[in-house]
């Protein structure tokens, strides 16, 4: 009996056993899933919480119910894996020998890598909503919040789902419009990049946006630290920034095992071949999502995308074929823009988000760099998708590499 063992059940471990329990046969081959957390999280749903628009019971499942039969789920923490014996050590003494190893362990927010981020004003006026107890608190908070200065930060690059902040910049100039306090409210967008996010053509149409709501970009703004007496963020260059509510996206950092191990960066991601998802360093070992180093979003489209090749290598793997399959770093992310409309970005490594119509040419039904309906209805019908289709490895009407079908230049 051969060993897959899978670490991580979130979305991308959960979509490969999945994959694998209907590619492989059981009789010859053994698939294991660890996870420390019983409980699966929409984590795109984190956005809507502080808003009031979802509750919590609305993100959260259990992942135990998302594992198909015949694949063992073991519920326990990884204490680190040691890639020369083919050994993975978990906390409660357990030790699961493997011939191939996915790592899907993602990546988490590490606010205490920020000086200040964890101090007195932490969960009372600085807020994160990349978890699920950050968001909770943050919706208590703007419950009674009756204005002044709201700085939406990030503090470094890379993080998840890199259109969130501007999500939520958008989603709070209509909250508080509604709230009828827009005018007590000045909202600072602050940010390392150069502009709103990382590729020009989107850049300037969410530029705009930000203008249009009176929200104000702050770039190049590389958070040092955190003042909470004086209730100012401070950067490297020496500037400060004031505020009377901080929603912040702290580092993000893969999982502490990775460190452990040895076989991480300093962020604690993994080297990955961008392109066949395979470890740098080790032909058995493959890494899928937020816990790899490749260079492009980290976000559940990627997940999604990137598991159909990651599936075709492993099997290739296993029969001894060279790795043909190649991972173009497709992305697709809706953007919600707030009133009831949203936007759309479809990319890859090479290409960055154009104007134009998805999935069909000329049809759509969602507009790209376009501020549409539709695209919102297509973000608020993806929840639906995720739970029922997606994480059940069922296959989508969706290409896993990106094409220029529709697309303008």
């Amino acid at each position: 009996m051969k060993r897959i063992v899978i670490l991580g059940a979130g979305t991308g471990g959960t979509i490969m056993a999945n994959k694998l329990a209907k590619a492989l046969d059981f009789n010859e081959w053994s698939i294991t899933v660890v996870d420390e957390d019983p409980n699966h999280y929409y984590q795109p749903g984190f956005l809507f919480i502080p808003f009031g628009i979802y509750n919590k019971h609305d993100v959260i499942k259990p992942k135990a119910g998302f594992i198909p039969p015949g694949v063992k789920f073991i519920l326990a923490s990884i204490n680190r894996v040691e890639p020369s014996q083919n050994k993975v050590f978990l906390e409660n003494g357990q030790t699961l020998d493997y011939d191939f190893l996915i790592i899907a362990t993602g990546t988490q927010i590490n606010p205490e890598e920020t000086p200040g981020m964890l101090g007195s004003e932490w969960r009372k006026s600085i807020f994160d909503f990349y978890t699920l107890e950050g968001a909770l608190a943050l919706q208590h908070h703007l419950k009674f919040w009756q204005g002044g200065t709201l700085v939406v930060n990030i503090a470094e690059m890379p993080y998840k789902c890199p259109v969130a902040p501007l999500e939520f910049s958008f989603l709070a100039d209509e909250f508080f419009v509604k709230k009828g306090i827009r005018d007590k409210v000045k909202i600072l967008y602050v940010t390392p990049l150069s502009g709103a996010f990382t590729k020009p053509r989107a850049t300037k149409m969410l530029g705009e946006l930000l203008q249009e709501k009176n929200i104000e970009i702050v770039p190049d703004f590389y958070l040092e630290s955190i003042d909470n007496e004086n209730k100012k963020i401070v950067s490297y260059d020496g500037r400060d920034i004031k505020f009377d509510l901080l929603t912040v996206v702290p580092v993000n950092m893969g999982a502490e095992w990775v460190a452990r191990s040895g076989m991480g960066d300093d962020l604690n991601f993994i080297p990955t071949n961008k392109y066949t998802l395979s470890s740098e360093q080790w032909e058995n070992i493959f890494v899928l999502g937020d816990a790899s180093n490749i260079p492009t979003s980290k976000a559940g489209s990627v997940v999604h995308f990137a598991s159909d090749i990651l599936a075709e290598n492993l099997i290739a793997a296993i029969e001894g074929r060279p790795l043909h399959a190649k991972f173009d770093g497709h992305a697709n992310c809706y953007i919600e823009t707030g009133f009831g409309k949203g936007s759309l970005i479809d990319f890859n490594y090479e290409t960055e988000p154009l104007p134009g119509t998805y999935p069909l040419p000329g049809i759509g039904p969602f507009g790209l760099l376009k501020n549409t309906r539709v695209n919102h209805y297509g973000k608020v019908l993806f929840r639906w998708v995720y739970w029922h289709l997606l994480l059940k490895g069922k296959e989508l009407p969706l290409e896993s590499q990106m094409t220029m079908a529709g697309k303008e230049l």
